[in-house]
């Protein structure tokens, strides 16, 4: 365990940034990229990474020719790496939050269909105030951003789930709740109908996100709690690539009736018994930095679609607040 290989940060710099170094690969799975994400040479950052093992007397990653990845070693030394650098970075920021001003970063994860909330406006306005802050956007699915947020990588996230599942492990604000509409090319046979049901829809090819995802898994629990199977012929991962082959008449697709009108080029229909969504903020268990508390005291002004009711003000996992 990563207890028996205690980390050494020494008075100078160096340790962090070798810390930086491995979350980097870490996250890459690349030497290179994530000498190009740190802004230095390969060289020099294998030299750390090769001085940082030799302190450990382990090694952190194994390198082939095609790929690099973490060794046990390696996974038991990261989720600590990235503790030391938020806190480090948390330190940082706080001393100069306590004068009024806001730093450090900013991770905001989200999924590609985030309808509640106006995201390009929200990030605009929290530019205009927090200038200094580092602003990074990681897409991904719900599963996957939840997970992230536990880890530390990203410090707010943009998530939707089925009426059945709940964030776990997360602190969670409900932004909005809604419900799937089928989306088909405008030539479809379906288009000028104005509601469908799934039994109709499960005659017809669907290009959808991948198995296993969240967001995956309520319209196939939908289909099968009524008693319906579908064929998912092509699998995607972005609401854009989900578009262009729906206009092109490769598939029709389920998607927020928030979101769906964002989409050019297609024609959106009712399904009387479509699958309901709620769409929420997390946040982590720990506390949070500045800049990821002033991003959420502005999101109100950007949200788009009625908010879900208020969680109870003496039930602090649900406070949007500090």
């Amino acid at each position: 365990m990563f207890a028996t290989m205690p980390i050494v940060i020494q008075d100078g710099s160096v340790e962090l940034q070798q810390l930086r170094y491995v979350v980097a690969i870490a996250e890459t799975s690349s030497f290179t990229r994530a000498a190009e994400r740190c802004l230095v040479v390969q060289s020099a950052l294998s030299h750390q990474i090769a001085r940082l093992e030799r302190e450990l007397g382990t090694k952190l990653f194994e390198r082939t020719s095609r790929r690099v990845c973490l060794t046990p070693a390696g996974a038991a030394f990261l989720p600590a790496a990235r503790q030391c650098l938020d806190a480090a970075d948390r330190a940082a920021a706080d001393a100069v939050a306590a004068v009024g001003e806001v730093r450090g970063r900013l991770a905001v994860g989200l999924i590609a269909t985030v309808a509640a909330v106006d995201i390009p406006g929200a990030l605009r306005d929290f530019r205009l105030r927090y200038p200094s802050v580092r602003i990074s956007l990681r897409a991904g699915a719900s599963d996957q951003l939840i997970e992230q947020v536990k880890e530390g990588a990203v410090e707010v996230a943009f998530l939707g789930l089925s009426t059945t599942a709940r964030p776990e492990g997360v602190r969670a604000r409900v932004l909005a709740n809604d419900r799937l509409v089928a989306v088909v090319a405008p030539n479809h046979p379906l288009a000028n109908e104005p509601t469908v049901d799934l039994r109709r829809l499960s005659h017809e090819v669907f290009v959808d996100l991948p198995a296993k995802t969240a967001g995956r898994a309520q319209t196939d629990q939908a289909f099968a709690a009524a008693g319906l199977t579908r064929n998912v012929a092509f699998e995607v991962t972005t609401a854009y690539l989900t578009a262009g082959l729906v206009r092109e008449g490769l598939g029709i697709a389920m998607l927020p009736s928030a979101y769906a009108p964002q989409l050019s080029g297609v024609t959106t229909i009712e399904v009387t018994d479509a699958p309901a969504r709620v769409e929420y903020v997390i946040w982590s268990l720990l506390s949070r930095t500045a800049a990821a508390n002033a991003f959420l005291d502005l999101l109100d002004a950007h949200t788009t679609t009625a908010v879900g009711p208020a969680p109870p003000p003496d039930d602090p996992s649900q406070r949007h607040g500090r």
